[in-house]
C-alpha cells in the first residue's frame, strides 16, 4: 500500500485535491536527448529511471497507440524469478525486489499481491530439473523449494492430483511468486516520468529510423521528424519490424499468445498453479475471476486474435487440474504478440547501429521484468553505452558467439 493512501484515509479536510496524473498532449519538439519507441511498461520505466535517477528529462516516449496498450495490457500479470540459469535468476530476482516497493516508489497503488507460484512435476525428469532450479534460486537469494504431494494438497486442496492420468509427483514452490495490476504499473511509471519533464506522445507512430554513417540521428513519425541523441527500442511484439527500420536484423520469431478469464467465483485459489506437461496455468484474481493461460501458438503470426482450437485445449487442461471449473462460464479471451528468441531469453543492450539500444525478445516474460529492465536500460543510456553487468549476458552478439542463456524450460507453461 502506498503511504499516501493511508495519509489520505486519515485526512479530515475534504474534498481532496484534484490533479491529473498525466499532462495534456503537446507538440513534438525538434530535438530530444533520448527517444524511446514504445509506450508500454518497459518504455515508460526506462524514461522514469532516466529522469529520476540520472537527471535526463529531455526524453520523448513515442507510442503509436495508447499508454500500455500493447502487450502490457494483454499479459496475465505474473511476477516471478524461478528461472533456470544463473544469469536469468539474478536478473529476475532484482525485478521482483523492485516490484515489492513500486507502490511506495510511485505514490501510486499497483495492487501488488504476494501469492506464491506452484509448478507441478509429473515425471522423475521434471523433479530433477526442479531440484536444480530450486538450488540455483536459493543460491542467489530467491525463495524456491521442492515440495511433495502432501504439501501440495495443503497449499491447494482443490487441485486434482491426477490430471490427465499424470499423477502429481512433486512441485516447485516459488514463495516470491506474485501478481500486480499491469495497467497500474505502466500508469505509475508514466506518472513519475512525466512529472519530471519527460514527454509522452500517444498516437505517435514511428515510421522510419534515420541512420547516418552507422549512427542513429533521429526518427520519422506520423507527426513529423524528430532528431535525437539516441534511441531506445521497446516495442514488444514488433521488435523485428521496428529494428528493420534501422537496418538491424533480429534473431526473433513472433508468435501470438492467448489467455482467457472466467466469470468470478468466491476465492478458493491463492497460489498461481501451472503444469508444463499440460501446457497450462491457472490463477484467481482479486475479483474472483479465473485466469487461464498456456503456451504460445504453434505458428508465427502478427495477430492478436483468439482461436477456438487453443481455447478448447487450454480449457480442457485447466479442467483436468480443477474439474469443477467445467461449470464456469468464460467471460472473455484475448491474445498478445510475443517475440521469441532461440534461447528463450531477451535481447538487451547495444545494437550494430551506434546509439541505438535494444530492449526486445521478451517472449512471455516481459511484464515481470519491467522494473529491472527500465532501471538497467536507463543505466545503459545514461552511461553512454556502457553495458550494466546485470544485462551483459543478454547482448545480441551472444548468438554469433554461441553464448546462449537457455531458459527454454523455465516458462510457467512450457512452449
Amino acid at each position: 500500500m502506498p503511504f499516501s493512501l493511508l495519509k489520505y484515509g486519515l485526512k479530515s479536510d475534504f474534498p481532496f485535491e484534484d490533479y491529473a496524473d498525466l499532462p495534456a498532449p503537446s507538440k513534438l519538439k525538434e530535438h530530444y536527448d533520448v527517444v524511446i519507441i514504445g509506450g508500454g511498461g518497459h518504455g515508460v520505466a526506462t524514461a522514469y529511471y532516466l529522469a529520476k535517477y540520472h537527471g535526463i528529462t529531455n526524453v520523448a516516449i513515442l507510442e503509436k497507440g495508447y499508454l500500455g496498450g500493447g502487450n502490457t495490457a494483454r499479459n496475465t500479470a505474473v511476477i516471478r524469478s524461478n528461472y533456470l540459469t544463473s544469469d536469468g535468476v539474478k536478473f529476475y530476482i532484482e525485478s521482483v525486489n523492485l516490484f515489492k516497493e513500486l507502490s511506495n516508489e510511485f505514490d501510486f497503488n499497483i495492487m501488488y499481491s504476494s501469492r506464491g507460484q506452484l509448478t507441478l512435476a509429473h515425471t522423475d525428469a521434471t523433479i530433477r530439473s526442479f531440484r536444480q532450479r530450486a538450488e540455483v534460486n536459493k543460491h542467489f537469494g530467491g525463495r524456491t523449494e521442492l515440495i511433495d504431494p502432501q504439501q501440495i494438497k495443503e497449499l491447494v486442496p482443490t487441485l486434482n492430483m491426477n490430471p490427465a492420468d499424470m499423477p502429481v509427483l512433486a512441485g516447485l514452490w516459488h514463495i516470491d511468486g506474485a501478481t500486480a495490476r499491469h495497467d497500474a504499473v505502466a500508469w505509475g511509471y508514466a506518472k513519475g516520468a512525466t512529472q519530471r519533464g519527460v514527454e509522452l506522445h500517444q498516437l505517435t507512430e514511428v515510421t522510419d529510423v534515420i541512420v547516418q554513417n552507422g549512427k542513429v540521428t533521429g526518427v520519422k513519425t506520423n507527426r513529423g521528424n524528430v532528431s535525437c541523441g539516441c534511441v531506445v527500442q521497446a516495442v514488444a511484439g514488433h521488435s523485428s519490424i521496428v529494428a528493420a527500420m534501422a537496418g538491424i536484423r533480429m534473431p526473433i520469431t513472433t508468435y501470438p499468445l492467448q489467455a482467457m478469464v472466467t466469470q468470478p467465483v468466491k476465492p478458493f485459489l491463492d497460489p498461481l498453479v501451472s503444469s508444463s506437461a499440460l501446457h497450462c496455468y491457472v490463477q484467481q484474481t482479486g475479483r474472483g475471476e479465473m485466469v487461464i493461460g498456456g503456451g504460445s501458438d504453434p505458428y508465427p503470426l502478427y495477430n492478436t486474435r483468439s482461436t477456438m482450437d487453443l481455447k478448447e485445449s487450454l480449457l480442457a487442461h485447466a479442467i483436468e487440474m480443477f474439474p469443477f471449473m467445467a461449470n464456469l462460464k468464460l467471460m472473455r479471451q484475448w491474445a498478445g504478440i510475443t517475440d521469441m528468441t532461440s534461447d528463450y531469453s531477451p535481447i538487451m543492450g547495444l545494437s550494430p547501429v551506434e546509439n541505438y539500444y535494444l530492449d526486445a525478445g521478451w517472449g512471455t516474460w516481459g511484464f515481470k521484468s519491467t522494473p529491472i529492465c527500465g532501471k538497467t536500460m536507463a543505466e545503459l543510456v545514461a552511461g553512454g553505452g556502457k553495458v550494466p553487468e546485470l544485462i551483459a549476458p543478454f547482448s545480441m552478439d551472444r548468438f554469433d558467439e554461441f553464448r546462449q542463456v537457455n531458459e527454454m524450460g523455465a516458462t510457467a507453461a512450457s512452449h
